[in-house]
């Protein structure tokens, strides 16, 4: 039997709509929380469920109904010390040097290639049957690049908003069926 793996994004937050980098303490905001009630997950019902830790994803997870366990693999990109902060509020030369390779992560934080070393396997372990899993733009774009196995750099000329979802499907070897944007 395939696996038929349904990755969506977590709804908005404050800081999605101000540009900032994430922080995983943060919650969705009143308008991130009203497109997930109206979300129509058609299609993606699921016999196994898994959920990022941050708060954005644990409370998209709850809003939509699903009973998800946690799984660290599928925590956002850590920004290291530019969490919470807007590139506005970063050094001209700092976000220049981001920019060129964004791939190498933020200061003190995680790169694209630490993201995929840790999504590949928990994409590799999971079982055969339909699986959604809510987690990060990051996150579901490691997915694709180890679904891919194109670097993940390419993968940041995808765009990933909230809700966006991406699905893989294995049989044999993983497939991108569908990528939808939210």
């Amino acid at each position: 039997m395939p696996t038929r793996l349904v990755l969506l994004c977590a709804g908005a937050t404050a800081a999605t709509r101000a540009a900032r980098f994430a922080d995983p303490a943060e919650p969705l905001d009143a308008g991130g929380r009203a497109k997930v009630l109206a979300l129509d997950l058609a299609g993606a019902a699921a016999a196994q469920c898994w959920v990022s830790p941050a708060a954005a994803a644990r409370e998209t997870a709850a809003l939509i109904g699903v009973a998800a366990e946690e799984a660290p693999a599928l925590r956002d990109i850590d920004a290291g010390a530019w969490t919470g902060r807007s590139v506005e509020s970063l050094a001209p030369a700092a976000v220049a040097a981001w920019l060129a390779a964004p791939e190498a992560g933020a200061p003190g934080g995680e790169s694209m290639a630490a993201v995929r070393a840790r999504v590949g396997p928990w994409l590799e372990g999971l079982g055969e049957g339909r699986v959604l899993a809510i987690s990060h733009a990051a996150v579901l774009r490691a997915a694709i690049a180890h679904a891919l196995d194109v670097p993940v750099a390419a993968t940041l000329a995808i765009d990933v908003a909230p809700l966006s979802m991406v699905v893989l499907s294995r049989h044999g070897r993983w497939r991108v069926q569908e990528l939808r944007r939210g």
